[in-house]
């Protein structure tokens, strides 16, 4: 397949971003991406499924830049766009020298960006991901953040303290586009490619417009995805520890008949005690065998590349990339339906 971006300067910044009835502050990324000198960015912005403000290809030209917008024909959610994108920047951008994934409200600032690909020039780092030093959220959602990721640790005994604001080389960005856990939770996705990954301390900016539309529930949801990448992982601690809770139920029902041979047990005691603990003991038991089945289905799972280009409804390119589009024949490989855009005059 020849990519459709082929046409690239060597070494290109890629920049992929998810949408969703976001216009008004995707107009001031695109200016302010467009204002950093040595940028040179060609935008991937993939539209998640957008009803009353679908983005338009002509904000992208407007502010002066090069990129495309992927429309999707429903909404796949934050992760699955940033999924999508990533996916065509890999199978139709040829000559990309970084991959940047950023949000497209302000929150990841466009300033940011040079100091988050310096790390990349190091030949044992694939991956530099924001290390937020500064939030503007509220008290709930810190307590939230906290609460998380100590139980991300319990349960997976990882550290996950990153978002989707990242930096990769190439190669990177092919290795985990080959991951069908990308679309689940991207950071999560990062962790368990095992590359190497570098943390760059960078400040969290004030959203541009609007308010966000991530739930509470959305994002208690977002966090427990990142725990079903590493389903396996969970399985196992689950496991251990409903058998060492088995096991210390046995150890009590010993103790208890000991103290009834003693003479320290009051008359009902021992019956009450070894009722409770026998179930305690079966429940476990049942968990542990069920934790264990679950784990082989999850460990006899393969890994695939997820069919993204179903869900694409349209990819549209600015003024100076459209020539590119229809002679990289993206139609004819992929199945997606093209509309070369006019850059507004």
């Amino acid at each position: 397949m020849k990519p459709v971006a082929a046409g690239l300067p060597d070494g290109r910044l890629v920049v992929v971003t998810p949408v969703f009835e976001d216009t008004e502050a995707c107009v001031r990324l695109f200016r302010e991406l467009a204002a950093i000198a040595d940028c040179r960015a060609y935008v991937v912005a993939v539209d998640d499924g957008s009803v009353h403000r679908p983005l338009d290809v002509g904000v992208i030209a407007a502010a002066g830049i090069d990129g495309a917008v992927i429309r999707l024909r429903r909404n796949v959610g934050h992760q699955g766009a940033i999924a999508v994108g990533l996916n065509h920047v890999v199978a139709h951008i040829g000559n990309a020298g970084r991959v940047v994934v950023m949000d497209s409200d302000g929150e990841d600032l466009p300033q940011s960006i040079g100091k988050l690909l310096q790390p990349l020039e190091s030949p044992v780092v694939d991956v530099v991901v924001a290390r937020r030093m500064r939030r503007v959220e509220s008290f709930r959602f810190r307590l939230f953040y906290l609460v998380y990721k100590l139980l991300f640790s319990i349960l997976t005994g990882r550290k996950i303290n990153f978002g989707n604001f990242m930096a990769l080389k190439p190669a990177a960005a092919k290795r985990i586009v080959a991951m069908r856990e990308l679309g689940t939770h991207v950071a999560g996705c990062v962790l368990l490619s095992r590359l190497r990954i570098a943390f760059c301390p960078i400040d969290r900016g004030p959203r541009y417009a609007g308010s966000s539309s991530m739930s509470f529930v959305n994002l208690v949801l977002h966090g427990f995805k990142a725990l079903m990448v590493f389903a396996e992982d969970v399985l196992v601690r689950v496991g251990l520890a409903c058998a060492l809770v088995a096991a210390f139920s046995l150890v009590g029902a010993a103790a208890a008949i000991v103290l009834k041979l003693s003479g320290y047990a009051t008359p009902g005691w021992l019956s009450i005690t070894l009722g409770i603990l026998l179930l305690v003991f079966l429940q476990m038991g049942t968990l542990t065998l069920v934790t264990l089945m679950l784990t082989g289905v999850v460990r006899g799972g393969f890994v695939t590349t997820a069919g993204w280009d179903e869900v694409i409804a349209s990819v549209t390119y600015t003024h100076a990339d459209s020539a590119l589009g229809a002679a990289g024949g993206l139609q004819a490989d992929s199945g997606v339906p093209v509309r070369e855009a006019a850059t507004a005059a």
